[in-house]
């Protein structure tokens, strides 16, 4: 009891503070892992170190031994393991997860046309349930999905979209990528999202727009070839069957950079 009361008396501001921080980044881990393979890999370390601690108390020393040398061997293969989640968790921190900073110099006028004319051509794909995906680069560089599909640097307006994504043509079923108001790609592959809580009646447009905004901080607008309906997906969430106006606000509040004075120390995170 003695030893708790001089914890508590020489707890101070400094320690509270650590301790918001530290629950902070644990809270943030969390939710980057939430609905990916880490979960059930996360459990499984979990219940490794619970079954050393219980060894060592009961002084098994043979299985004590062994579960050491599992999670000797486990330091060097959780960076192979999770190397997507880890991944994901360097590219938020430099484009702003946890402190936000933008480079981008993209004139807003711009932008803001080329997100109109990417409203009017979902509208119209949806009315002739025409599958389309459409992703919108932000900070993080897409460079490497744009090699893998057609150059196009042409000026984003809805004739080339409602062109590009005609049905039987080859720039169909690939995606576009959108780099401030120019179309710089069609017919690009996207990697896949890996999560599980996804609704199995959602296709294959819908899991490269879920698994590209997982990494990378692009926006990604999807029309369903079955449905009709129009999507949006963003920093791994995705927001369904959004109407003429919910998709123009959407893409205006995630599009438009906005210029603080000082760095923002907490992020934003959209939720579904």
């Amino acid at each position: 009891m003695a030893a708790w009361l001089d914890i508590l008396r020489h707890f101070g501001i400094l320690d509270a503070l650590d301790i918001v921080i530290v629950a902070y980044v644990i809270y943030r881990l969390l939710i980057l892992i939430r609905g990916t393979r880490a979960v059930q890999l996360l459990k499984g370390v979990v219940v490794i170190l619970l079954a050393t601690a219980v060894s060592n108390f009961l002084h098994l020393q043979a299985l004590n031994w062994l579960l050491n040398k599992i999670i000797t061997l486990g330091l060097f293969a959780i960076p192979v393991v999770f190397q997507p989640e880890l991944r994901r968790a360097l590219e938020q921190l430099g484009r702003g997860g946890f402190f936000w900073f933008s480079f981008t110099t993209t004139d807003n006028e711009d932008v803001k046309r080329a997100a109109s004319e990417i409203v009017k051509a979902s509208q119209v794909l949806s009315k002739t349930k025409t599958g389309a995906l459409i992703v919108i680069e932000r900070n993080t560089g897409l460079s490497e999905y744009i090699e893998t599909g057609t150059l196009v640097e042409g000026k984003v307006s809805t004739e080339l979209l409602l062109n590009t994504f005609i049905p039987n043509t080859p720039l169909h079923d690939g995606a576009v990528v959108v780099r401030g108001d120019k179309m710089v790609a069609a017919g690009c592959f996207l990697p896949l999202t890996e999560s599980r809580e996804l609704d199995r009646q959602l296709g294959t447009r819908h899991r490269a727009a879920l698994g590209v905004t997982e990494q990378s901080d692009a926006v990604a607008v999807v029309v369903s070839e079955e449905t009709g309906r129009v999507s949006l997906a963003v920093d791994g969430v995705l927001t369904q069957d959004l109407g003429e106006t919910a998709l123009r606000e959407l893409l205006d509040s995630l599009l438009t950079p906005k210029r603080p004075n000082t760095f923002k120390f907490l992020s934003r995170k959209a939720e579904s």
